[in-house]
């Protein structure tokens, strides 16, 4: 029997077959190509049964739920911020049947499916209107293509800047038909600097949050209220892309102040841009907010159509804001919870999860907001350390990410660490019995 015959024996009748045989020439192909480089043939029971797994993938489910315990908050590569019960209840709802995305009930009529967030947006945020779409990236790129396509827009050199996945400030101007005009030097920029930059073909000044970096030492950097001066003195728009989205104050929490959206609007900004997915805690969104002025053609543009948001992502953020409106943001948020968790409580958590069991043992940790949001600063924090693995820190940690439900942690010299301030409560139990597995 061939190898694809005997993965498609394996699998039926739970696989389709036409999945099966692809994944099964897949794989013999992946297995040509490493004896073509001079790796040792592979025995076919092996081949059928690697095509088995792949075949089998193709129909899981995904992305697989997994539980952090990296001490990262924010994980751009687990899923940034998880969502409130409240969210996820508003998703499903949402997502599981028909709605008025685009009906008005009291007129019997289509409606307008940003009339659903964009008054609750308005009213977190002060702003006087607002619109929202599929990323912060989609955010930016739409408000320069509206605004200043063919032409220059100021950007401080220090700001000019590159975050996760390779996007670049620089790239995303180009593509929205914009040329970018570099000002002041990559540690020091006054305004003095932008008022010598501006020309005839000069239609904005952008800011730009540094994300995931931080300058220190002889660095410098105008007050946004004076830029804010300048840009209506040489009727320039003043584009705040703050990408973080923070709507609370972090130094609270003994972090540095993160810019917050609504001191960034009082400072003068006509279109502040933002994240939903990181320090606001919600679904991947990108909020645009100002004026009706500079929002309405922004929101005209043909693009608009193409870069909005889905039903759930509407369904969700504005569950996450209707959580700041009533105040209680901190209590029902995760990302909050997490960045206000107290020492004694995630102690008290580590040490539930472990239960006395030997060869794990509670330490002090230090945890980060991550998402390109407070570079540099750590939280205190309580993590379970693994001590008595003989195979090694690597080897533990592969485990983990094969169990049913996998953990993700971090390696601290040389021993594994499972960090609780980003294990969401709900996820206790599930450790306890991975580890309990371990």
């Amino acid at each position: 029997m061939d190898v694809v015959a005997q993965i498609i024996e394996r699998l039926a009748p739970d696989v389709p077959a036409q999945v099966a045989v692809r994944a099964a020439r897949e794989e013999i192909e992946v297995v040509r190509g490493a004896v073509r480089q001079g790796q040792q043939v592979v025995a076919p029971d092996a081949i059928a049964e690697a095509g088995a797994v792949r075949a089998r993938l193709v129909l899981a489910d995904a992305p697989s739920p997994v539980i952090n315990a990296t001490g990262v908050i924010i994980h751009t590569n687990l899923g940034r911020a998880p969502l409130s019960e409240r969210a996820l209840d508003a998703v499903q709802a949402a997502a599981g049947g028909y709605s008025d995305l685009e009906f008005d009930l009291a007129t019997g009529q289509r409606g307008s499916r940003s009339n659903h967030i964009a008054d609750v947006v308005r009213e977190v945020t002060g702003a006087e209107a607002a619109l929202v779409l599929n990323n912060n990236a989609a955010a930016v790129f739409l408000a320069l293509e509206a605004h200043a396509r063919g032409r220059e827009v100021l950007v401080a050199r220090g700001e000019s800047i590159e975050i996760g996945g390779g996007f670049r400030i620089p790239d995303i101007l180009q593509a929205s038909g914009v040329r970018l005009r570099d000002v002041g030097t990559t540690n020091r920029t006054r305004v003095g600097d932008y008022a010598r930059a501006v020309t005839d073909d000069t239609a904005a000044i952008m800011r730009v949050h540094p994300s995931n970096f931080a300058q220190v030492g002889f660095t410098e950097s105008p007050d946004a209220r004076e830029l804010a001066s300048l840009a209506r003195e040489c009727g320039l728009l003043l584009i705040n892309d703050l990408g973080s989205g923070a709507l609370l104050d972090t130094t609270v929490y003994g972090l540095a102040q993160e810019p917050l959206i609504g001191e960034a609007l009082e400072a003068g900004a006509d279109l502040v841009t933002f994240s939903g997915d990181k320090l606001l805690g919600g679904p991947q969104a990108g909020v645009i907010v100002g004026s009706s002025q500079v929002i309405e053609p922004i929101a005209r543009r043909p693009l608009a159509r193409a870069l909005r948001p889905d039903k759930m992502t509407i369904a969700g953020l504005r569950a996450t804001l209707g959580h700041y409106l009533r105040g209680e943001a901190v209590d029902e948020v995760p990302v909050w919870q997490m960045i206000a968790a107290g020492g004694d409580d995630l102690r008290a958590r580590a040490e539930r999860v472990t239960n006395g069991r030997n060869g794990l043992r509670v330490v002090d940790s230090s945890a980060a907001v991550g998402g390109g949001s407070l570079p540099g600063q750590v939280l205190p924090s309580v993590a379970i350390e693994v001590t008595n693995s003989k195979s090694g820190a690597d080897d533990v940690a592969r485990r983990l990410r094969d169990s049913a439900r996998p953990v993700i942690g971090r390696i601290h010299r040389r021993r594994l660490r499972l960090d609780m301030r980003t294990v969401l409560p709900r996820d206790e139990r599930a450790l306890r019995e991975v580890l309990q597995a371990l």
